[in-house]
């Protein structure tokens, strides 16, 4: 049976975001993924008697959702903060996407800040779809609910409180989206783009 691994990340100091709350968040992700491989072992053993424990199985699968979700989200997250903040060049295939799809890359970085503000907890996520060739943003409620199907992610943003509460209040949630992307890296962002096209 598949196990997964946590991934370890070169995250350097940040603006706005301390060392403790990397440190706190890293390990809610660890628990993620020690979770999504406790989930899969106890899949496998109900399953040796699907009839009997059929509502069970039916919760616990639900339950992967969540934990693999949240594994996975975080993966991207801090992989985007990795080697410190760096500008997206003017000459970036993704810069000039975004530009076409919204007029420009402004325009669509203000619709995605506004994404991330959403009431509740999840995360504002950018997808390629390789179907229709084009970027498309959405609110995911928590870890899983509201992911697009088929598509791959470009860009995640953590609104659970827990990303933010170690320095910011709730009503400060924006200061914190702020100092996400003064420090994301876009080269990595880039890096996203085009392993999914």
């Amino acid at each position: 049976m598949k196990k997964y691994e946590e991934q370890k990340f070169n995250i350097p100091e940040l603006k706005g975001i301390s060392k403790k709350a990397i440190e706190e968040h890293l390990k809610l992700y660890a628990g993620y993924v020690k979770h999504t491989n406790l989930i899969l072992e106890k899949i496998e053993e109900m399953s040796k008697d699907s009839e009997k424990n059929a509502y069970a199985l039916g919760e616990i699968q639900r339950r992967f959702g969540f934990e693999f979700g949240g594994m996975r989200n975080h993966e991207y997250y801090f992989r985007a903060l990795e080697g410190g903040a760096r500008p997206l060049s003017e000459n970036s295939s993704f810069r000039k996407v975004a530009a076409n799809e919204w007029g420009s890359f402004e325009n669509w970085l203000q619709r995605f800040k506004a994404i991330a503000l959403t009431r509740g907890i999840g995360w504002a996520m950018l997808y390629y779809d390789p179907m229709s060739d084009c970027l498309l943003n959405t609110w995911v409620d928590e870890q899983h609910m509201g992911h697009l199907v088929g598509l791959c992610p470009i860009l995640t943003l953590d609104m659970f409180e827990h990303a933010y509460m170690v320095d910011y209040v709730p009503g400060d949630k924006k200061k914190y989206m702020e100092a996400y992307f003064e420090n994301l890296n876009w080269e990595n962002i880039e890096e996203n783009y085009k392993l999914a096209i």
